[in-house]
């Protein structure tokens, strides 16, 4: 018997509670250093990050273990269910490691074509958004709600985040300054707290460049079951990452869509 959206979703939520509690001891802790992952240019990696991605798989080890799994820094484990975990233990190091509660715990679960459902989670101010099959949630300070996406609305009253200002590529940069530039409001920095606010009905667009499956499985998964829109540039699968567009609605993706094709 195939497994319900409800079964792996309770196993995505006993995930996350192990990722915090692994997680947060080191959050604002003076002590903590980062080692750096790049030879040109900073990716930190600190032992929260590891810690919270083997207390994650160590669960999977127990409750799942045919499944696969994909983390970003623990690598891969094969399995032979057809579904694998793909897992993001701090989606934001830069924002941990300078203290601002932005960055969280990613975690999705899916196949080949990409995630069934998702979850983010922000540890520190205790709020948790997650989806699959149509309903999407978040639970935090006011309680639990169900969330939707924003409407229609043209570019023009849309809000904008992104993380990075330069964008990936000059020619990357220059698309998203394009879009920015017919948006209302333009906002950066917010790492993955940017979809879970796409999700919950705040803003209108992220557009991020260079991304991996795992920075962009779970927020696809909680987005679309909110009822949004996650794709690449041209419009294609966005599951195993890249340049990506998440839109609220239809409108914001096609007029997104119009000029960042053409980068």
């Amino acid at each position: 018997m195939a497994d319900t959206i409800e079964q792996l979703l309770d196993v995505a939520h006993q995930l996350a509670d192990a990722a915090r509690g692994a997680i947060l001891p080191y959050f604002r802790d003076m002590g903590l250093e980062a080692d750096n992952k790049m030879a040109d240019g900073f990716d930190p990696v600190t032992v929260a990050d590891r810690a919270g991605e083997q207390a994650m798989r160590d669960l999977l080890a127990r409750l799942r273990p045919d499944d696969g799994v994909v983390g970003e820094e623990l690598g891969t484990t094969q399995g032979s269910s057809g579904l694998q975990w793909v897992l993001d233990p701090i989606d934001g190091t830069r924002g941990f490691i300078s203290g601002t509660p932005t960055w969280g715990v990613l975690i999705a679960v899916g196949g080949d074509e990409g995630p069934l459902a998702g979850i983010i989670d922000q540890p520190y101010i205790g709020e948790r958004f997650w989806g699959g099959a149509g309903h999407a949630y978040v639970d935090g300070p006011r309680g639990k709600q169900q969330i939707r996406t924003r409407g229609d609305r043209p570019l023009s009253e849309a809000i904008l985040f992104t993380t990075f200002p330069e964008v990936g590529t000059k020619a990357e940069g220059a698309a998203f300054d394009a879009v920015s530039g017919q948006a209302k409001l333009t906002r950066f920095g917010m790492d993955c707290y940017a979809y879970a606010l796409l999700a919950a009905g705040q803003i209108d667009l992220v557009i991020e460049a260079g991304l991996s499956n795992y920075d962009i499985q779970a927020p696809m998964a909680v987005i679309e079951a909110a009822g949004g829109i996650v794709t690449d540039w041209q419009g294609g699968p966005a599951h195993d990452g890249g340049r990506i567009v998440a839109a609220a609605s239809r409108q914001q993706h096609q007029e997104a869509l119009a000029i960042l094709s053409q980068a």
